[in-house]
């Protein structure tokens, strides 16, 4: 922009005639100002303001955004294996939110990776000889001392479910004893009671809903009083397992029928299905998990079981030829594999190192998950939570 200096010249210059007359007539007659001096001054005067630079504003200075360094979330690692289970026998997991379980598998207050529980399937224990699937009572006491003297601990089924939903604190070396089908008071007595009384072992029992023996209830409704026999089902009639011809109304009718039974004399509502006969089917499994059960147990004696980590195979084998397939059921919780009682001594250890196995592969694989969790998960998550 031009500035016209002969304007403000001229403006000044008339300014300062004006102010100089004024000043003349406020002055003593005696006194008279020189007009070529009064001039001069006056020229001056306007030359040094028009001369005078004018201040210019600084723009202040606008701070410069810090770049946001995009952090990539690293691979995770795959799902633990081992040799020690068969080929056939693959660990699945059914966690699918993959934030939920990095949450709960670091949680501290939770279990600790590698933490394991050994399902042991008791069909009988004989004072004498054995028989079928049963084990005799000398060589019961043997896997229960051998599991005690390797730290093992017997946990209820609500522990177990617990445990398998949410990585709930357990023992790291943890059993769930189940005995299948009724029995009187003497059993339990002779052949559990001991290690409730010594170690505070519990038992499950799977319990035939079928309402037929008033003593037979009566005795047992006692045991479960007492808190340390845990009863869950095992059908209603029983002796007809699910196969792929079962309708629904005769599914719901042996599954929802031992939930009444128990509920009227056990005053307690089961959690846990212990298939009868081992036989169940995707529909089944479906129709189990409507009517609220949480886990289902079959036959099978594929391996222990970890937090999202089931052995299943996906058909028919000749590792285990009559094992029903668990993966067309798509819910590894309602097929939880279980060793029989009469082998079951003989993988204690396996199990034991099996658990050592898989603290160490998650030890070894801890900062990746944890990096991962921090960068995917916790913005939404929250922070892995701490010790209280």
């Amino acid at each position: 922009m031009k500035i016209n200096y002969v304007s403000r010249f001229t403006s000044h210059f008339l300014t300062l005639s004006l102010l100089a007359v004024l000043l003349a007539a406020c002055q003593p007659a005696a006194v008279t100002a020189d007009p070529n001096i009064v001039m001069t001054a006056a020229i001056q005067t306007a030359f040094a303001e028009i001369n005078m630079p004018t201040a210019t504003s600084v723009p202040s200075e606008t701070p410069v955004p810090t770049a946001t360094i995009l952090r990539t979330p690293p691979a995770l690692p795959t799902t633990y294996q081992t040799s020690l289970l068969k080929a056939a026998d693959i660990p699945r997991t059914y966690i699918s939110d993959t934030c939920q379980y990095l949450q709960n598998k670091w949680n501290p207050n939770n279990s600790v990776p590698g933490t394991i529980v050994m399902v042991i399937m008791y069909h009988g224990v004989n004072k004498g000889e054995a028989s079928g699937d049963d084990i005799t009572s000398t060589a019961h006491k043997k896997t229960m001392n051998d599991l005690y003297e390797m730290g093992f601990q017997a946990i209820t089924m609500q522990q177990m479910a617990d445990f398998m939903y949410n990585n709930a604190k357990i023992p790291p070396r943890s059993v769930l004893l189940i005995v299948d089908d009724r029995h009187f008071a003497e059993y339990f007595n002779d052949h559990f009671r001991p290690y409730y009384e010594k170690w505070g072992w519990p038992v499950i029992n799977a319990y035939i809903g079928i309402d037929e023996r008033a003593d037979l209830w009566a005795e047992n409704a006692a045991l479960s009083a007492e808190g340390w026999v845990d009863y869950q089902s095992h059908g209603y009639i029983h002796n007809i397992p699910i196969t792929s011809s079962s309708s629904d109304e005769f599914i719901t009718s042996e599954m929802n029928g031992a939930i009444t039974s128990l509920q009227k004399y056990m005053n307690k509502t089961p959690i846990g299905y212990i298939w009868p006969g081992g036989g169940f089917t995707a529909r089944a499994v479906e129709i189990g998990t409507e009517l609220g059960y949480k886990l289902g147990f079959t036959v099978n004696p594929r391996g222990p079981v970890m937090y999202n980590w089931i052995p299943q195979a996906d058909t028919f084998n000749d590792s285990n030829p009559n094992a029903i397939p668990e993966t067309p059921a798509n819910n590894p919780l309602m097929t939880i594999p279980r060793y029989w009682s009469p082998d079951a001594d003989g993988y204690i250890d396996t199990v034991r190192v099996l658990g050592e196995e898989a603290k160490l592969y998650a030890e070894q694989n801890k900062a990746t998950e944890l990096e991962y969790y921090d960068i995917v998960c916790a913005p939404t998550y929250g922070p892995i939570p701490s010790l209280p």
